[in-house]
């Protein structure tokens, strides 16, 4: 007989189980809602992120183009074979036997004439830790920089990276448990980037580079710097040697590449505006320029060159030698400006930069230039130095002495330019007191340095000595009687101080000399004597430019 104690047992045990299958029930009800309903989507995801593949397509960067359209960085397309595994996918360049639905086609970079253009177009690197999921101010629609992405490393593919980059595309690719392809779910095209055309003249840059390089071989320098603008200031070519491949770095070719960034010679190095040189005797100009504008000379003035100049001072005697005594033995005698620019008379320098002052030498140089960077659409670029008796004590610890005047004056001693630079302040000299900083893609910009027209036909006189008979560009002697185009230009021979005795060879040349379509400037690192090494060179490329009919 059941008593009345058990049956409260059961009756409490009863209710306990029910209340136990009813909790029960709500927490697999609220997990199933949970599952179901808030967190399905996410869930849903993840499935879908096992089934669904997103595979990006790179779009193609826009073109880099020549004044005259031709491509001179460009695309091609290259097939790819989309591997699918349990994490993702892979691409192969390996297509051999790939299916169709495996092949996808993505743009490559191609640098139409490599290293004859690599310099100014620079080349594409994959993107660093510090660039990874940022945003480039210039383009924020074209979102953050994904891990594998290529970006513009030098040149202009650096200065413009966001307008040629484009906007990547993408598919959407459904894999099996396995990874296995199934179907291709959707596609969104890429957006390609915008194409930038140059100043560039093509031609004439492959020319350049072609005609440099066979020198190198003959003359057996390595190192090398062009430039060549019009009177506007554009651009017409820009090249440095030694150079490199840019392909090598879009294809990734690790041996290569490695060749490159082991080279003592600094390929990588863009000599036209990173390198700082002794400029020499086609620095003259300038002093010219400046002793006749402030009025320490005038077109009366002369002075009896005698092969050496000597200072006498309490440390002792100091000898300056003008370079065709040092070398011949010979004396220029009675010479006015003109004619020291088209011998290149050191002793002449010497006393007008005595005249001058190191003060105004400093203001004048600063004037046309040569102590700030052009600002060029390029990167790398470094300013000159001019020195002066404050830079000279703050740096040097010394005093300033005529004698570092009189290096000045000739473009010696601690003076020290870009080949851009030292081509911009010719260029002033060629527009008729214009200076016009050089641009390949956006406008030059000019100022007007307003030097009077006198002192400008003047200093183009002595220009115009240098390459006729009697001057020191004898490679252009007969330029005129061949082309029926008067040229002024400038030889520079730069001592270095180096134990081999070793000097820079420069070179600059404008032509036609009134109205010029071309001026160019050439410096060879270590070459030799201006007029026997770049000479020849400015010799070749102008008779190019006003076409060789010999």
């Amino acid at each position: 007989m059941e008593t009345l104690s058990s049956s409260r047992i059961q009756s409490w045990l009863s209710w306990f189980v029910r209340g136990v299958i009813l909790l029960a029930f709500f927490i697999l009800l609220a997990r199933l809602v949970e599952l179901q309903v808030v967190k399905g989507g996410y869930y849903k995801s993840l499935a879908d992120g096992n089934r669904i593949r997103r595979v990006s397509i790179v779009a193609p960067r826009g073109k880099i183009l020549a004044r005259g359209g031709e491509e001179l960085a460009s695309n091609v397309v290259v097939k790819k074979r989309l591997v699918l595994n349990e994490k993702g996918f892979e691409k192969s360049l390996d297509i051999s036997d790939a299916l169709p639905e495996e092949i996808i086609s993505e743009a490559q970079r191609e640098y139409k004439i490599g290293a004859d253009f690599a310099h100014v177009a620079g080349y594409l690197g994959e993107i660093n830790e510090i660039e990874l999921n940022k945003v480039e101010a210039g383009c924020l629609e074209k979102g953050p920089r994904r891990l594998g992405d290529l970006i513009g490393r030098g040149g202009l593919e650096e200065v413009y990276d966001c307008s040629l980059r484009g906007i990547d595309g993408e598919e959407l690719i459904e894999a099996d448990s396995m990874g296995r392809y199934v179907r291709t779910l959707g596609r969104k095209n890429p957006i390609p980037g915008s194409d930038i055309k140059t100043h560039i003249n093509f031609a004439l840059q492959e020319f350049i580079a072609e005609t440099i390089e066979k020198e190198k071989e003959k003359l057996k320098y390595s190192k090398a710097a062009v430039v060549a603008t019009d009177l506007s200031g554009e651009v017409l070519a820009l090249y440095s040697t030694p150079s490199f491949n840019p392909n090598y770095f879009v294809r990734g070719d690790s041996e290569k590449i490695t060749a490159i960034l082991d080279d003592k010679n600094l390929p990588l190095f863009n000599r036209a505006i990173s390198g700082i040189f002794h400029p020499g005797s086609v620095y003259k100009p300038i002093v010219a320029a400046a002793a006749l504008e402030e009025g320490k000379i005038d077109r009366d003035f002369r002075f009896t060159d005698t092969g050496v100049i000597t200072i006498e001072s309490i440390y002792g005697d100091y000898s300056y030698k003008n370079w065709y005594f040092s070398q011949y033995g010979g004396r220029e005698g009675e010479i006015d400006t003109a004619r020291a620019l088209t011998r290149s008379t050191d002793t002449f320098f010497y006393k007008v930069g005595e005249l001058l002052g190191v003060d105004n030498l400093v203001a004048w140089s600063q004037k046309f230039g040569l102590d700030k960077k052009t600002g060029i659409d390029l990167t790398a670029e470094v300013a000159g130095l001019v020195p002066s008796p404050k830079w000279k004590m703050d740096v040097k610890g010394e005093r300033w002495f005529l004698g570092n005047t009189y290096h000045m004056s000739i473009g010696q001693g601690d003076l020290a330019v870009t080949p851009l630079e030292l081509h911009t302040a010719i260029s002033a000299i060629a527009t008729g007191g214009k200076l016009c900083l050089p641009r390949i893609v956006s406008d030059p910009e000019c100022s007007d340095l307003k030097i009077s027209k006198s002192t400008i036909d003047y200093v183009k006189q002595g220009l115009k000595g240098a390459c006729s008979p009697g001057g020191t560009g004898f490679t252009f002697f007969d330029f005129k009687a061949k082309k029926g185009i008067d040229v002024a230009c400038k030889t520079g021979t730069a001592e270095i101080n180096d134990i081999d005795n070793a000097t820079h060879a420069w070179f600059t040349v404008f032509a036609p000399a009134e109205n010029p379509e071309i001026i160019l400037t050439i410096m060879v690192e270590k070459g030799g004597e201006g007029s026997k090494v770049a000479g020849p060179i400015a010799r070749t490329i102008m008779d190019y430019w006003f076409g060789n009919k010999e």
